[in-house]
């Protein structure tokens, strides 16, 4: 029998912490390995969709119509290009949906619903909103583990504890086999002390719910989203490719250990 696949939301409240860029390049860090992905871009601004080279064109099936169970999921998921990745594109829509969703029968539940069944990949990666709303919500219903990219910098463990006690209350309220699967240090900065200050702060509260690998701050990362690619096609040998092609390596490992 083909087991469920392995579904992790990619959230952070806050805009800006590499997010999206997580979720894009550690799916094709996934995919190189010949693992089937498919990434699920709830994000109204689409970033994970332009970010791959795949463009939000007018009557295509997007997470919203699967959101707004108008549409099934097998119908939403078109090929990126790049071997054994797929994704469910964005739609400016979902900026709405929290409040079409508000009277709406399960709404908690549409995204794990629409989920359910679902046997083609090996692992699913929700690019959630940077925010803590009903979409953010339905990602943490429909996912077994959360992976939360954090910015080096003052406040991250301030924003991050917000979004820790909202995980635990989705435990408890709707998803007990939620876990957090790990927190990935990004925009980390060699030449700053502070990125460092923060790694230690972050290291020294969470310890091994962190990930070894940190994603530095690279131009070569920045750029890649222009042209439509994820860094790893962009330039292979960029500092940023080879943090996610590591990254993807520790994420398969804890996978093996929580298996074991």
């Amino acid at each position: 029998m083909v087991e469920a696949p392995r579904v992790i939301a990619i959230a952070n409240q806050k805009g800006g912490v590499g997010k999206t860029t997580t979720a894009i390049n550690l799916a094709t860090a996934l995919a190189a390995t010949e693992r089937r992905v498919l990434i699920i871009d709830l994000d109204p601004q689409g970033n994970a969709s332009t970010g791959l080279g795949i463009d939000r064109r007018d009557g295509a099936i997007t997470s919203y119509d699967v959101m707004m169970s108008e549409a099934e999921l097998a119908d939403s998921v078109v090929d990126t290009g790049i071997p054994f990745l797929s994704l469910v594109p964005s739609s400016v829509d979902l900026s709405g949906a929290e409040v079409e969703l508000v009277q709406a029968p399960r709404r908690e539940h549409r995204l794990a619903d629409a989920l359910n069944g679902e046997r083609r990949f090996d692992f699913i990666l929700i690019d959630c909103p940077p925010s803590l709303n009903l979409l953010t919500l339905n990602a943490l219903v429909a996912a077994q583990a959360v992976m939360v990219p954090l910015q080096c910098e003052f406040f991250a463990l301030e924003g991050i504890s917000h979004l820790v006690k909202t995980i635990e209350r989705v435990k408890q309220a709707f998803n007990p086999g939620l876990e957090l699967h790990g927190i990935v240090l990004t925009m980390f900065d060699k030449r700053n002390n502070l990125s460092d200050m923060v790694a230690a702060d972050v290291r020294g509260y969470f310890g091994d719910k962190v990930y070894k690998t940190v994603i530095p701050r690279n131009v070569r990362v920045s750029e890649a989203p222009s042209h439509g690619k994820p860094v790893l096609l962009y330039d292979t040998r960029c500092a940023g490719a080879e943090a996610y092609i590591h990254l993807a390596g520790e994420v398969l490992r804890r996978e093996r250990e929580l298996v074991a």
